[in-house]
């Protein structure tokens, strides 16, 4: 046997053993410290036939950023969409396992969606402002659901703009776009740049005071620049919030994030740690090839 026939013959040998490699626990049972915000114990979701999630556990710690990474199709957004049950939406979506937040499950029933929503807010990859002014975008939530009292007494003694006022400048501080705005807050939000506009809907999920953000790829579509922003914005954002984002950029999970975890092909969770313990020195040889960029 020739030097390329055993080089071809050693490569297969190394592909088959990845393909059967078989995830240990302690790759993903990473040791929350304290109570986890978010905890999910076997979680499987199906579209029709096809298994989007496999057999997913895994706590979220509070206040913190946690990454989650993989190639396209491996189940990260419909993950994402669980954790505020958005997924009830697809009609042949099926879901079954547990999800708490702070201790209660959300997958019971009669649980009021409405309340879920608000404490777990949700930022899209695409920028989404609706068509109305600025001050009417962060202010549609908390009028809508009634955060904000109306009655004849509030309106009579001006508490009601004050109120409105101060969610106002809080929700666009929060999110670091107020000094941008301050002075065109009745401007149609559709005319605010593409990273601005981000920042817009980040404001308005935070204005319904939420506990935990979930953020599908939001500057996937945002140049450089506008990227940097929402990156030091979610760091920022963690001191108050958990944060949850998925992500395709993995130097962008390792600028950010307090803790990592890969999901590979299949919807499989494969590891789950510190980050700089995931990027620098991870268990699995197929997430080791997955950050080289040997797949995915």
């Amino acid at each position: 046997m020739n030097d390329i026939e055993l080089n071809i013959e050693g490569n297969n040998e190394t592909a088959e053993r990845k393909r059967n490699e078989e995830v240990k626990d302690e790759w993903i049972n990473y040791d929350v410290d304290g109570d986890p915000k978010i905890s999910v114990s076997n979680l499987n979701v199906w579209y029709g036939e096809e298994r989007a999630i496999k057999d997913i556990s895994i706590d979220i710690p509070k206040k913190s950023v946690t990454a989650i990474i993989g190639p396209s199709g491996c189940g990260k957004s419909t993950f994402l969409r669980c954790i505020n049950r958005m997924n009830d939406r697809i009609r042949n979506a099926k879901i079954d396992g547990s999800i708490r937040f702070d201790g209660t499950e959300i997958y019971q029933n009669n649980l009021n969606l409405v309340e879920l929503r608000r404490k777990v807010g949700m930022v899209f990859q695409n920028p989404n402002p609706f068509p109305k002014s600025i001050r009417d975008n962060v202010l549609y939530a908390p009028r809508k659901h009634g955060y904000i009292e109306k009655n004849f007494l509030e309106k009579i003694l001006g508490r009601t703009k004050q109120k409105e006022k101060n969610i106002l400048e809080k929700s666009l501080k929060q999110a670091a776009l107020w000094d941008e705005v301050k002075n065109r807050l009745d401007d149609n939000a559709l005319g605010l740049s593409g990273g601005q506009q981000q920042r817009l809907c980040i404001a308005r999920c935070l204005a319904v005071d939420p506990e935990v953000i979930l953020m599908d790829e939001p500057a996937s579509s945002l140049d450089p620049i506008a990227t940097s922003k929402i990156e030091d914005l979610i760091v920022s954002l963690s001191n108050n919030y958990t944060v949850i984002v998925v992500t395709h950029n993995m130097q962008q999970a390792a600028r950010i994030s307090d803790q990592t975890a890969v999901f590979l092909t299949g919807g499989e969770l494969v590891e789950y740690d510190e980050t700089t313990k995931i990027f620098e020195n991870p268990e699995s040889k197929r997430v080791e090839d997955y950050i080289t960029g040997r797949f995915g």
